[in-house]
């Protein structure tokens, strides 16, 4: 990093204050919207899982094992769960604002709006959204709208995780007496994220010296591993900052350095979890819920933290989302039914292919990444786009496709159809 010794911030500030992304989210004992209860999220999960090997398609567990999987910082698994959910009841906004949390916690703050905008659509309320929605707000450099959702949220179950998220976003934008007034009612009763929350506050608004103070009375002896991340913290743009105190992603001088976001912990079962880019969030939630739940509570594991010269990104599976959030981009095969829309249809392939440029030329920022297809069938060809992940994915983003007054419907395909990326047709 330009300026500072090649050390790795992420194991200097999370090892140091204990994961402030980790320990803020999920406490020893609390209730949240993961739970009804004051229960830990691992507890919480394990008390679903077992309820979902009765019955897979109880909608209630499944969002509450994804609040508590996303709680615990396994995103992997939270996905899998909404995504179940949604195939159970699509006209519930909960699956929605799950998977919106989901991309708001990897960092993925664009990504993460049309699965809010879907969710409002279905009749979610701002104190619904407003914890993780505020977060991706933060996460654009959007402190007075993540603010105001943050406050709308302070009515949730999530209470005390938003007051947490205002705190920090006041601090981002510079109110650092508005920022220590908000964590205040959490040091009362004692919150154990408080000081780590409040040595933020004091390195965001540019009081270095008593963040270092702060970090050292909580852990003593880590100042001077953490000192060259609170002292370069304040120089961050609004986005970034947000990022870095909340997710631990850290830049770099070159590119994003993702500072241990999220912990990789043994799930409740023998099911492994791998730190490879997965595009099926499903096939670990089958395994989990095929096997036999452990009647005790699990015990979540963080791995140790090594030192590396230059920081990589440490993350779980499906924690890096491709350009586009609803489309998963690979290589198409007629081998198997997949799930596509079809922007338009006709027997002239070439014809379909200047279409999709011209698309795509005049709305660069939607198609940004997205390659066209052309399905040749028995009676016609079709101009698609796809496959995606599942029917709500298609749906969100055939709504992103109306708003520019491109009519799209969803298309699923035989084995007999040969698919083609537009410009090999």
């Amino acid at each position: 990093m330009r300026g500072f010794p090649p050390i790795s911030f992420a194991g200097a500030l999370f090892a140091c204050v204990g994961g402030l992304a980790v320990a803020i989210a999920a406490p020893a004992s609390a209730q949240g919207s993961y739970s009804p209860y004051n229960e830990t999220p691992a507890a919480a999960l394990a008390r679903y899982v077992r309820a979902l090997a009765d019955d897979p398609k109880d909608f209630n567990a499944l969002i509450g094992a994804g609040r508590a999987a996303l709680a615990l910082g396994d995103t992997q698994a939270a996905a899998g769960f909404f995504a179940r959910a949604d195939d159970v009841d699509p006209k519930s906004p909960l699956p929605q604002a799950g998977m919106g949390a989901v991309q708001a916690a990897n960092g993925d703050a664009k990504g993460a709006m049309p699965y809010f905008r879907r969710a409002e659509q279905l009749g979610a309320s701002q104190t619904v959204l407003g914890c993780d929605r505020g977060l991706a707000y933060d996460l654009l450099g959007q402190q007075a709208k993540a603010q105001a959702d943050y406050r709308a949220a302070l009515s949730s179950a999530d209470a005390d995780e938003a007051r947490r998220r205002l705190a920090l976003s006041l601090a981002i934008s510079g109110d650092k007496t508005g920022a220590l007034a908000a964590i205040a009612p959490l040091a009362a009763k004692g919150d154990s994220a408080v000081p780590r929350v409040r040595a933020f506050i004091l390195a965001l608004t540019g009081d270095s010296g008593d963040a270092m103070k702060a970090i050292d009375a909580a852990m003593p002896g880590s100042w001077s591993r953490v000192s060259p991340f609170l002292q370069r913290l304040p120089t961050l743009p609004a986005g970034e900052k947000a990022a870095a105190v909340n997710l631990g992603i850290f830049p770099n001088s070159v590119q994003p350095a993702y500072a241990y976001a999220a912990p990789v912990r043994s799930a409740p079962t023998s099911v492994p979890i791998t730190q490879t880019v997965s595009t099926d969030r499903l096939s670990g939630i089958d395994a989990l819920l095929g096997a036999a739940p452990a009647p005790s509570q699990p015990s979540w594991q963080q791995p140790p933290l090594q030192p590396q010269s230059r920081p990589q990104p440490v993350r779980i599976a499906y924690s890096a989302p491709p350009p586009q959030p609803s489309v998963v981009q690979r290589t198409a095969t007629a081998e198997d039914p997949k799930i596509w829309l079809q922007l338009a249809s006709g027997h002239d392939g070439s014809a379909l292919s200047n279409q999709f440029e011209r698309l795509k030329r005049d709305n660069p920022n939607l198609f940004k990444g997205i390659t066209g297809y052309v399905a040749a069938s028995s009676d016609r060809s079709r101009l698609v786009i796809g496959p995606f992940r599942g029917p709500s994915d298609a749906r969100i983003f055939a709504d992103d496709l109306h708003s520019i007054g491109v009519d799209a419907f969803r298309w699923t395909n035989s084995d007999s159809d040969r698919i083609v990326p537009v410009a090999e047709e």
